[in-house]
């Protein structure tokens, strides 16, 4: 039995206590010792740098002219108004180009443009733009296509935009590939050869600054600043949710954009988002406010407006957007929360049938990347399996998903793939190294799609993994999970956990701060959403603290009642029915150190006794015979617990589960003496015993109940006479 994850402490208790930095922060700002270290971990090295990152005073906003074909971008535009040219917003349909689509359409709506938007269907069409799109907007007499958050690899495209009498402005955040279209202007920070000082803006971060331009462009006698201000206080509650959702670093410029942002949605008056919020509030159970925060953004509001896009229309959200009144907006609103439902329902399957796939053909030993395919999954789900893959694994995972058998033609023929990477392998990178065998591809380091014939997947999947196993360090492939420090149970208060709020917000480059608290015991577990997730109750010094796990059963954590744990979580502030209080939301969960290695002790004095080897010749540490050899009376009760519970149709169990029930029932039993137990059981055929699943967490049995007519003799065991004889156990 192994520990899942590496544990990365940035500061113990003790260091943190000892560190003049950080007794000197916290003495002049007032604060206490482990918010203090959270502002060195970032990179405060004096009382003054802690000042400046919480009042936000080092980061501010760039020029807008400053990139690259800003200018013919904005003039361009300015243009196509003027005139009365149709303009056609072309977007993507993920929360950034939603977001880019919405205030984009919004601004030039508002200065009188003959405006329209067109963004693509994921199942039919795929991510970017399409000789299709943009025949059909050629058609429609569209003049001027502005690129919003995609472009950047439309270099055909752009080709087709000026055969066909259009112009093309393309706004994008993406990587560049080696080649960027020919157009009017493009405007992304990523050129190689734009001069811009912050690359990481999101697409609707680009889209943000081109409104700026295009203000002060429009306002001569205002100054820039003013400007700034204008669009700010009109959009950036928009480019808050869409800089969030597409995890871009939260420094420098985004840093302001998402605090300003977060505050303008806590009290704002678009009617999509009142309702969006209101939704999402009256369906939960608990049907309270929630603070508008980046991870309410991130987990609450993103999901249901990326939902539209996956799996049905992202002009639903858009529309959401667009929306000028609360009435026209609540039912879209409610609709958004529906479909979400149903792309978790759909995620939930995708999920089970790759875990069983990986289970029955990865090879871990060879292939660094999972690369999965199958016929049925929905496109617009895989990306968050493969995250979710990538988390649970610990190493890069590409899923593909084919539109029909191979049979039907081209489209049949052809796989959309989204990708999920870990650091050390930038994945558009590693997707180049195999251009030639894909459609196309494109994206960000850690995540990515593509599109691939059927035929070229096999070497496909072999030379990405040769790829890795180059450029990745077997050290990345360590599933590693880092923390700011640990924690004393004094630490856990009400006032600590209020204070972490002075660092929002988080994202990127400001992780919400982990910390870890040791040798905690657990009180009680709770199962809550159905069995989804799993509540615990944990003695922290003299109080007893809720600790939400989620996304994990009891069998994923495979800790009970009296346990002792390292916890490594982050704090929060729970409020229900009007009460506050502290709740730590796991990241991890394990046995105390200590307490591990007295079971891990145990099971390798079982192997050492299961391969034969007698028992002088084996260290016994705090273990004697009377811990080894099972009585009859121990026997009887394990098969009655059995039997008991597989009555109740509790069919599987890890062995700490196990040894759990038999504490609680009041007869407590090591692993030694209950493996001995279940394999003589099974070597009687009194139970059916096989291993239920290959983890190297948890050992996990399916257990069967066979029937017997007479009363059994426990000396008819080999497994037991030769315990018995190795112990001089008569």
């Amino acid at each position: 039995m192994r520990y899942k994850n590496k544990w990365v402490v940035a500061a113990s208790r003790e260091q943190m206590s000892g560190s003049p930095i950080v007794q000197q922060i916290s003495h002049e700002l007032g604060i206490r010792l482990p918010t203090a270290q959270l502002l060195v971990n970032r990179g405060c090295q004096t009382p003054s740098d802690a000042r400046s990152f919480l009042l936000k005073e080092t980061e501010q906003l760039h020029d807008p002219f400053e990139m690259a074909d800003m200018d013919s971008a904005v003039y361009r535009i300015l243009e196509a108004v003027e005139e009365g040219e149709k303009i056609v917003i072309f977007g993507d349909y993920d929360v950034d180009g939603v977001t880019s689509v919405s205030i984009l359409y919004l601004y030039l709506q508002n200065i009188g443009a003959d405006v329209s938007y067109y963004i693509p269907c994921r199942s039919g069409e795929g991510y970017g733009m399409s000789e299709c799109a943009v025949r059909r907007l050629a058609d429609e007499g569209c003049r001027l296509i502005i690129t919003v958050d995609t472009g950047i690899t439309a270099v055909a495209e752009a080709g087709l935009i000026r055969d066909l009498g259009m112009e093309l402005v393309v706004t994008d955040h993406h990587e560049c590939h080696t080649e960027i279209p020919d157009a009017v202007a493009v405007v992304n920070p990523r050129r190689p050869d734009c001069p811009y000082p912050f690359k990481e803006l999101a697409g609707v971060g680009v889209v943000f600054k081109v409104l700026c331009a295009l203000e002060a462009v429009r306002s001569p006698e205002d100054t820039m600043t003013d400007c700034v201000k204008r669009v700010s206080a009109a959009y950036c509650d928009l480019v808050a949710i869409g800089t969030v959702a597409d995890v871009m670093p939260i420094r420098d410029e985004n840093r302001l954009i998402v605090s300003y942002g977060l505050q303008l949605i806590d009290s704002t008056d678009r009617p999509g988002l009142i309702e969006l919020i209101e939704a999402t509030r009256t369906e939960s159970k608990y049907n309270t406010k929630k603070k508008i925060t980046a991870s309410f953004i991130g987990y609450t509001i993103a999901p249901r407006i990326n939902a539209a896009g996956r799996i049905r229309d992202a002009s639903i959200a858009v529309e959401l957007f667009l929306a000028k009144d609360c009435p026209t907006a609540a039912p879209i609103a409610r609709r958004l929360c529906d479909i979400n439902h149903e792309r978790q329902a759909e995620e939930n399957k995708i999920i089970e049938e790759a875990y069983a796939q990986i289970a029955a053909d990865h090879d871990f030993e060879h292939d660094p990347v999972i690369v999965l395919e199958n016929e049925t999954w929905h496109h617009g789900i895989i990306g968050i399996v493969a995250s979710r893959i990538t988390e649970k694994y610990g190493c890069p995972s590409i899923l593909i998903s084919f539109e029909g058998s191979g049979e039907g033609g081209e489209d049949g023929n052809l796989g959309k793939g989204s990708g999920r990477s870990v650091k050390g392998l930038n994945l558009v990178e590693a997707l180049g190294s195999c251009a030639d065998l894909l459609v196309k591809y494109g994206g960000h380091e850690l995540a990515a799609g593509l599109t691939i014939r059927r035929e070229d997947l096999p070497e496909f999947r072999r030379r990405l993994c040769d790829y890795a196993r180059e450029h990745l360090a077997e050290t990345d492939m360590q599933p590693s999970l880092e923390a700011d420090c640990e924690l004393y149970p004094n630490d856990i208060t009400m006032e600590q956990a209020h204070e972490l709020y002075y660092l929002e917000p988080y994202g990127v480059s400001n992780p919400p701060p982990v910390f870890v608290l040791r040798n905690v015991q657990i009180c009680d577990t709770v199962l809550v959403g159905g069995g989804k997730h799993t509540r615990l109750n944990l003695r922290i010094g003299n109080t007893v603290v809720s600790a939400m796990c989620f996304r994990q059963t009891l069998t994923d954590i495979d800790l009970y009642s009296g346990d002792f744990a390292d916890v490594l979580f982050t704090l929060d502030i729970n409020e229900f029915q009007n009460q506050r209080s502290i709740q730590l939301v796991v990241r991890d969960i394990r046995l105390t150190e200590t307490q591990f290695t007295a079971e891990n002790e145990d099971i390798a004095l079982f192997r050492g006794l299961w391969s034969g080897r007698a028992p002088a010749e084996l260290p016994f540490g705090r273990r004697t015979a009377f811990d080894i050899v099972p009585t009859r009376e121990e026997f009887g009760t394990v098969y009655n617990l059995l039997k008991r519970e597989l009555r109740l149709e509790h069919e599987i169990f890890s062995m700490r589960a196990l040894l759990h029930l038999l504490r609680t029932g009041g007869t407590p039993m090591n692993y030694i003496k209950l493996k001995f137990i279940l394999l003589t059981l099974r070597e009687l055929q009194l139970l059916g015993v096989e291993a239920a699943e290959e983890n190297e967490e948890h050992e996990i049995y399916a257990f069967r109940y066979i029937p017997t007519q007479t009363k059994t003799n426990l000396d008819r065991s080999g497994i037991y006479r030769k315990l018995k004889n190795d112990f001089g156990v008569v």
